[in-house]
Formats: structure tokens, C-alpha cells, sequence
């Protein structure tokens, strides 16, 4: 009968007081194998859900930024150069494809781009009435494509003039500009992505 008082009161002595014991019948333990209070143990569990809110938070912060950064991108136009220095008529096709392509890619997500085409030297060709071996190709491009555009340098058509000795016509959808040079890197100075093909 004793050993079992003995062990009801064992069973009813608070956990903290059942670790003192333990400590007294035991004296080489340390102060790390020592029983801390429920209270602590608790305090530790509600540190965990406002570490869980805090992570939702930066979460759906980070989902914002995001946000807010794809919409300004899509206000943002997309510019573009590709130049053309070259009378290969798959260069040209080339720079058709890609012009298109990126047009198209940019209608998909509903951005605004716009593409232009700059030609000088041998590249005039492309934009010749007389010569350009792409001509019903940008005619088709232009009327389906109004964010591509057409620019002839002014210095080699006045060249080609010269060594012709006569006037070069250019087809309509082409804009003549001062130096096709010039205007590809005052276009990049102004913040315009440059594709040579």
C-alpha cells in the first residue's frame, strides 16, 4: 500500500517540481537537461504563425511588385531597329521574318511594339521601286503590320543617283532619313534594342 501512495503522489507532483527532484536524486546534471516550463514551449509554438504571416505577407508583397511590373511593361512600347546593309535577298527575307515575328509576338500578349526597318548601302536594294526582290512581300507586310515601318538612307540613294545617273525611286512604303547610320544610332540613344541579322 505504501508503494502505491508512493507513486500517487509521484503522478500528482507538477512537472517542474518532478524535475527538481530528479535534479536532487541526480546531482552531476546540468542546468541543460533541466525541464523548462510549458510556458516557454508555447511561446515558441506562437512565434510560428506570425512567421507564417509574415512569409504570406512578403509573398503577396512580392506578388504585387510583380504585378505592377508586368502592367508597366505593358504600357511600355517595345522598340525595335533591324538593319538591312546587305542586296541578298535572303537577308532581306530574313529581317522580314524576324520583323514579323516579333510583331506578332508582342500582338499575342497585348503589348505595344514598334519595328523599324533601317536600309543603306547595298541594303537600299530592299527598298528600291526598281529592284527590291521583296517588294509584294512588304506591301502585304505593311497593310496587315501598321507598327513596322520602312526607312531608306538618303546618302546612298543620292550615291546610287549619282552612279546611275538617274533618280531612285523608292516604293511607297518607305521613308527616306538623312543617314541610314545615323538613324540606327540615334535610335539607340534613345533606348531602342538593335538586331543586325
Amino acid at each position: 500500500m505504501a508503494i502505491i501512495g508512493g507513486l500517487a503522489m509521484v503522478l500528482l507532483v507538477e512537472p517542474g517540481a518532478q524535475a527538481q527532484q530528479d535534479n536532487q536524486l541526480n546531482p552531476h546534471s546540468n542546468a541543460k537537461s533541466q525541464v523548462y516550463p510549458k510556458h516557454s514551449v508555447r511561446q515558441k509554438q506562437a512565434t510560428r504563425p506570425r512567421q507564417d504571416h509574415a512569409t504570406k505577407q512578403n509573398a503577396a508583397q512580392d506578388t504585387r511588385v510583380a504585378e505592377a511590373t508586368r502592367t508597366e511593361s505593358a504600357k511600355q512600347s517595345h522598340r525595335l531597329i533591324l538593319q538591312v546593309n546587305s542586296n541578298e535577298p535572303a537577308m532581306m527575307n530574313l529581317t522580314l521574318n524576324n520583323a514579323t515575328n516579333v510583331a506578332q509576338y508582342y500582338r499575342d500578349h497585348g503589348e505595344p511594339v514598334s519595328i523599324e526597318i533601317v536600309t543603306f548601302g547595298p541594303g537600299l536594294h530592299m527598298l528600291r521601286d526598281d529592284t527590291s526582290p521583296v517588294k509584294p512581300r512588304i506591301e502585304v507586310l505593311a497593310m496587315s503590320n501598321p507598327e513596322i515601318s520602312f526607312k531608306a538612307c538618303g546618302n546612298t540613294q543620292e550615291n546610287m543617283r549619282k552612279a546611275e545617273n538617274k533618280d531612285i525611286n523608292l516604293i511607297p512604303q518607305a521613308a527616306v532619313v538623312k543617314s541610314g547610320v545615323v538613324r540606327v544610332m540615334e535610335l539607340q540613344e534613345q533606348g531602342w534594342s538593335y538586331v543586325k541579322p
